[in-house]
């Protein structure tokens, strides 16, 4: 860690295995059991197979209850139309993530520098900058640090040394999660 003035500033040590693991960790990057689409998934089963029994036993169907059938299809046109959705969105945000993380294969500089007011991050001269009350929403767990807001950022602890994680941790919780 260096300073500038106030500014603090940490060096990230690019590995992208350690990028990887936060981005993609157990099913998030899977389109049908991701957390996102996994209980579309699910639905649309038990819609789908409520809609073949109903479908089987048709005959035996009053006329006043046939409704039903239609009102199930309809539902499972709806769960399968929300499903399709769900998948799109995965599959766009596994292709954004693939794309960065092809990005950090090459990287020479990836920097995180900050003061109370300012937040940037620094790949390879391509500087993004927030202000901290820019960011709506942080996650601190054991393994990463993510940030969401103008720009977001997962970044990995085991990419920057012990301090310079603590120090991060400290600012995050300061700054966006008071």
């Amino acid at each position: 860690m260096a300073r500038l003035n106030d500014d603090k500033i940490i060096n990230l040590n690019i590995s992208k295995k350690d990028f990887e693991e936060i981005y993609l960790h157990g099913d998030q990057g899977s389109l049908f059991f991701s957390p996102t689409v996994k209980g579309k998934l699910i639905t649309t089963i038990v819609v789908a197979v409520i809609l073949l029994v109903l479908f089987y036993f048709k005959d035996d169907l009053s006329k006043e209850k046939f409704g039903i059938l239609y009102f199930v299809s309809f539902l499972f046109l709806l769960c399968a139309v929300y499903l399709s959705l769900a998948i799109n969105k995965v599959s766009k945000w596994k292709k954004e993530v693939v794309k960065y993380l092809k990005t950090l294969e090459n990287t020479e500089i990836y920097q995180i520098q900050f003061n109370a007011k300012v937040f940037k991050v620094n790949l390879n001269d391509n500087k993004e900058t927030s202000l901290w009350t820019e960011f709506t929403a942080a996650e601190i767990s054991e393994k990463f640090i993510g940030l969401e807001g103008k720009f977001n950022y997962m970044f990995p602890k085991k990419s920057m040394q012990e301090a310079d994680f603590e120090l991060l941790k400290q600012a995050v919780q300061t700054n966006v999660l008071k």
